[in-house]
């Protein structure tokens, strides 16, 4: 039997332990000293951890679920995986906040989630499929401490009009001749006005202190009147400067939070009180293959719709971007299918518009107020109605939407008399309005063009993969590991903590490989009689057995 006495005195070495081949924290070792970090402190005071033992614990604690700093400094100390990643150093949770939010971080998960793809494309556990989703992720941020933009606007205008007001009061002709009612106020006017105030105010000190005193004294009522009036105004232009400031972090957003300013209120699915209470959260945006986070992208309006164009320009440029482009209806749109078209000449777009499933139905085809119904005729470029009403081509029109983006519409007439010269009553509306309709051809064009593609085997197989494989990742990210909430406030700190959590995710996934034999393409071969052989490059696995379960396994992996 073995002796056993923890308290038997010793010198202090290292834990002679290493983790198991297939644990994540072999994966991330070599994912880290793939990197080759050598960025030493040139003047101050240096560093007291290395770079890598930092981001090799941050990441194995992502991949346990692990998020907050002091969770992850026990972590360092009681884990033996973790002990060996930092070879027995365990950094403060001070120091792992530091690290997770600085810009050494962002550099070392930027570069190790490209050299990962690389890795992942090159031994073919990743196709030339993108697929892309979004998920909304809460804030560090106080859930009741909204700002919004309408009730700015409406505030500072009642402001701007009390301002108006108390100008209005001032005998002073002068004052009122320079900001007339109704005119633009500014800042820089209030501040004049407030000195020109203070002025008279201290001309006017001196007076009484120098006369003799009278009662009543009609100066001392108008001294009073001054400062009344330019108490009103410093708490206004106050008011003023705050809703300037205000108008200037909104950036075309309906609401921010007051306690983390990028945060934009969203409707999330992790709703305590299920009454679709609005919540302050960023927009995640991922790109899968495979179940590999390939790309992302942290935005602050909570449509996808508008986030497409910079998120698929920002893979183009990192050179992750597969040749097939999926996402869900939610992405239809005529800005987004007319950008890939335009600058991504070399990739399909399999995206459905929003009313795609609706067209089909019977109650949308027998619809006679649906243009799509009605009898067009190419050559002379005219609709008619199923009441038989002719629609004749009269102009090009241009819609800008409140974001800038300009739509083109060709707009038809109906024709008031038939071809007997008869009046045609059904050619005008119920308050005896000309019909007119606007038909969209870029719009009718790219909708004509995802229906054959989506009618075509090929490509209608690989949209009935988008569920399965970027749906399954949020699920992993929200159900298995808990992450709901960031820990960091501000969106540069947003973006990195969420590349950390996605870079983690590509390791327990690559690793769930290694331990459940779920590798691609995987070879069995027999060799002789009681030998067996399971070869795939990168990985190795071997298993000599002499009965029907393998006995004994090696594996070993040689991260290129």
């Amino acid at each position: 039997m073995t002796n056993y006495n923890i308290n038997q005195m010793n010198l202090s070495i290292s834990t002679d332990w290493k983790p198991q081949k297939n644990s994540p924290a072999i994966l991330i070792n070599q994912v880290v000293e793939k990197l080759e970090i050598n960025d030493p402190y040139i003047t101050g005071r240096p560093r007291e951890y290395d770079l890598r033992s930092l981001l090799k614990l941050i990441l194995f604690a992502y991949t346990k679920g692990i998020f907050s700093s002091r969770r992850i400094n026990e972590l360092a100390e009681d884990s033996l995986s973790a002990r060996w990643l930092t070879q027995e150093q365990a950094p403060s949770y001070r120091t792992i906040c530091r690290f997770r939010i600085s810009d050494d971080a962002e550099k070392l998960i930027q570069q190790s989630i490209i050299n990962l793809n690389q890795y992942l494309r090159t031994n073919n556990y990743i196709d030339e499929i993108t697929f892309i989703d979004g998920t909304k992720i809460l804030a560090d941020a106080n859930k009741y401490s909204f700002v919004w933009l309408k009730n700015t606007i409406r505030f500072d205008k009642m402001n701007r009009a009390a301002i108006i007001d108390i100008l209005a009061e001032m005998k002073h002709a002068r004052l009122q001749r320079q900001i007339p009612k109704g005119s633009d106020i500014n800042l820089e006017m209030l501040d004049e006005i407030i000195i020109r105030l203070e002025n008279q105010l201290t001309e006017l000190n001196t007076q009484i202190k120098n006369e003799k005193p009278i009662s009543p004294n009609p100066k001392k009522r108008k001294r009073r009147k001054i400062k009344a009036l330019k108490n009103h105004l410093k708490q206004r232009r106050a008011k003023m400067a705050n809703y300037d400031k205000q108008n200037q972090i909104f950036k075309q957003r309906n609401s921010y939070s007051k306690t983390d300013h990028d945060a934009t209120f969203m409707r999330c699915k992790e709703d305590p009180m299920r009454n679709g209470q609005l919540k302050p959260a960023y927009n995640l945006q991922i790109a899968t293959s495979n179940q590999f986070v390939t790309g992302f992208g942290i935005y602050q309006n909570p449509t996808d719709t508008r986030t497409l164009s910079s998120f698929l320009e920002q893979q183009s440029t990192d050179g992750t971007l597969g040749k097939y482009i999926v996402a869900d209806a939610g992405y239809g749109s005529e800005n987004n299918y007319r950008f890939i078209e335009d600058n991504l000449p070399n990739h399909i777009a399999i995206i459905p518009y929003s009313t795609m499933l609706r067209e089909q139905s019977r109650k949308w085809r027998s619809d006679d107020r649906k243009v799509m119904n009605w009898e067009y005729h190419e050559q002379d470029d005219y609709y008619i109605d199923p009441n038989g009403v002719r629609f004749n081509f009269n102009a090009y029109r241009k819609r800008t939407d409140k974001y800038g983006l300009t739509r083109d519409f060709k707009e038809y007439k109906a024709e008031v008399k038939n071809q007997n010269w008869n009046f045609v009553s059904k050619a005008l509306t119920k308050r005896g309005h000309l019909r007119r309709i606007n038909v969209n051809p870029a719009w009718e064009y790219y909708k004509a063009k995802q229906r054959k593609l989506l009618s075509e085997s090929e490509t209608s197989s690989i949209y009935a993969r988008r569920k399965i494989d970027v749906e399954s990742v949020f699920g992993h990210l929200k159900g298995y590991l808990k992450f709901t909430r960031f820990s960091v406030r501000g969106i540069s700190k947003v973006k990195r903590e969420a590349g950390i959590v996605l870079m983690a995710m590509n390791i327990r996934k690559l690793a769930s490989l290694v331990a459940n034999f779920l590798l691609l393409n995987v070879k069995m071969v027999l060799v002789g009689r009681n030998y067996y052989f399971f070869q795939q490059e990168p990985f190795i696995l071997r298993s000599y057995v002499t009965a029907p379960f393998a006995s004994e396994l090696t594996m070993s992996m040689n991260f290129a």
